[in-house]
């Protein structure tokens, strides 16, 4: 089946569903200027001074213990980028396409990047499945609190990736602290922000079960693959958006380009249908 007649049937999905659930993963954030760090050279590219080394040596706890300010320095890289970043109109035709949905979206997410609420999408209707840099644990931890990460804008010197600002403490015992995030080897992650999340999505997946549930997954790759896994085993219509893992089961709908360029192409055909209604 050629990519035309993929869109059509992708649009004829979403024109008919009751419900959608958008699982995204990295590949979600590209279009607006987001490092995916997919493989090495992704994230080379991202952080050049860390050639030699990978994203899973550079994302674990330990080194808020052995190296603080290096930790803070890529964490805190991330956390202004992400601060930065413009979400793509994409998120906007998202929000457009939930709302003609009588019951609504859910999100399942990867992304620590908070980019689906900067873009108007209800905190109350996200799974951050990994948790998310804009809140923070302590890194011992000493008790299971999680708080906001705040304003605090971090000097990051470029030519090492260490930061030279204060970091932050956790308020109780003066410990370093780190993003509420799932890292690699991570035995320490205080999970409970996430679990209320995904408490909420499985009451509305039970709402919606005998509903027309239709899945949008953005840019979720097989390296990690908790996105995919999620949104293939939904008893709904599967539409997989991602420019090199497309591959997608008998029923499924595969669309192998970006986010943003499939969401808008989606999004014209159904402006065409109600333009003809």
């Amino acid at each position: 089946m050629d990519l035309e007649e993929q869109y059509l049937r992708a649009a004829e999905a979403i024109a008919s569903a009751d419900a959608l659930l958008i699982g995204a993963g990295a590949g979600m954030g590209v279009d607006s200027g987001l490092p995916d760090f997919r493989g090495p050279e992704g994230f080379w590219k991202a952080y050049p001074p860390f050639r030699g080394r990978h994203f899973s040596e550079m994302s674990t706890p330990h080194w808020f213990r052995s190296d603080p300010q290096l930790a803070w320095g890529f964490f805190g890289h991330r956390l202004n980028l992400y601060r930065s970043a413009i979400p793509h109109p994409g998120f906007q035709i998202l929000q457009k396409w939930a709302k003609k949905c009588p019951d609504g979206c859910f999100v399942f997410t990867s992304n620590v990047d908070g980019q689906f609420q900067k873009s108007g999408f209800s905190t109350e209707d996200v799974v951050e499945c990994h948790g998310s840099i804009h809140h923070l644990q302590c890194s011992s931890p000493c008790h299971k609190g999680i708080w906001e990460a705040g304003d605090q804008v971090f000097e990051i010197n470029l030519e090492t990736i260490r930061t030279t600002s204060p970091l932050p403490k956790c308020p109780q015992c003066g410990t370093v602290a780190r993003p509420n995030i799932l890292m690699f080897g991570d035995p320490h992650w205080i999970a409970t922000r996430s679990d209320r999340q995904d408490k909420r999505y499985l009451d509305w997946l039970k709402r919606t079960s005998s509903r027309r549930l239709v899945i949008v997954e953005l840019g979720a790759g097989l390296a990690i693959p908790t996105v995919r896994y999620e949104c293939q085993t939904q008893p709904g219509t599967l539409i997989r958006i991602n420019p090199r893992e497309a591959e997608v089961g008998r029923n499924g709908i595969s669309l192998p380009v970006g986010a943003l360029e499939a969401l808008r192409a989606i999004d014209t055909l159904l402006e065409a249908r109600r333009a003809e209604a």
